[in-house]
């Protein structure tokens, strides 16, 4: 009879991580059959996919139930159906926050340039790459899916409550959770990236002041809206803030020129990183 051999828990732990970073290497940084990087097509499919459905369905709900139970903010239904909605996004994008922006900091590497090889970051800018992909996808489709039924729905019915249904949607979900997964990337690229390491990048710094700086002109906007501006119309005054977040995001073309440099430093013969960044 063959001998059974049992593993102890700690080899059966270390078994299933090394699955896992198998499984993630595999889906965010692949390798040609030569050892190069390549583009994470695999794992820009899964993520993009995860976020269709979650998108899909968040457009179904607004969709099914914003004329029905989303008039009347003063109404227990809103509370229920919406109320309760905007009380969870919140409360889960400020703990990502509270929680991811000091982990990143605080898990930084004391020597990046030594644990980073140019095969890696040349892995992880195809990766950041990747997602510069998805978020233009993602702007497009948030331009279609919920800024376009915001006006919609403001257009035909009347506005007198401090929040809508798409409002919701749009200032409580989208925006902040832009704001934080901008300064959490910021924080983790200029603590990683040796290219980045000693310098602030001037439009990535700029990109992620976009959602933040908007915000003040979200609460002016609902505040002007319930007590003194009646008025939906996108060229209204009250809605001239909000170029301050198109205006901002055109920034991460630079960031784009930034990375595209170094990728082309990466992928020739010299890989030093004595060279001084530019910023």
């Amino acid at each position: 009879m063959a001998a059974v051999i049992q593993q102890n828990p700690e080899q059966e732990s270390a078994n299933k991580s090394g699955l896992i970073a198998r499984v993630i290497a595999s889906l965010f940084f692949p390798e040609d059959n030569r050892g190069n990087p390549t583009l994470p097509w695999k794992g820009t499919l899964l993520l993009t996919t995860m976020l269709a459905l979650f998108v899909g369905a968040y457009r179904w709900y607004t969709h099914e139930y914003s004329f029905t139970v989303g008039l009347d903010y003063f109404d227990p239904e809103f509370s229920t159906y919406w109320m309760s909605l905007f009380w969870v996004q919140i409360t889960v994008i400020g703990a990502a926050f509270i929680i991811g922006a000091p982990w990143v900091w605080f898990t930084r590497p004391q020597d990046p340039h030594a644990t980073m090889t140019p095969k890696k970051e040349l892995g992880i800018y195809y990766l950041i790459l990747s997602i510069f992909v998805m978020a233009v996808l993602g702007v497009l489709v948030i331009l279609g899916l919920f800024v376009e039924a915001d006006a919609a729905w403001h257009q035909t019915t009347i506005r007198d409550t401090d929040f809508t249904p798409t409002h919701i949607g749009l200032f409580y979900l989208v925006i902040p959770a832009a704001a934080v997964g901008l300064i959490i990337g910021m924080i983790w690229v200029h603590t990683r990236m040796p290219d980045f390491i000693g310098r602030i990048s001037v439009p990535f710094f700029i990109g992620v002041l976009a959602p933040v700086m908007i915000m003040p002109n979200l609460g002016l906007n609902e505040w002007g809206h319930t007590f003194f501006y009646a008025e939906e119309l996108f060229a209204a005054p009250i809605h001239w803030g909000f170029v301050v977040l198109a205006w901002g995001l055109f920034a991460f073309a630079g960031v784009l020129l930034q990375i595209l440099r170094r990728v082309r430093v990466l992928t020739t013969a010299d890989h030093s990183y004595t060279s001084a960044p530019s910023n």
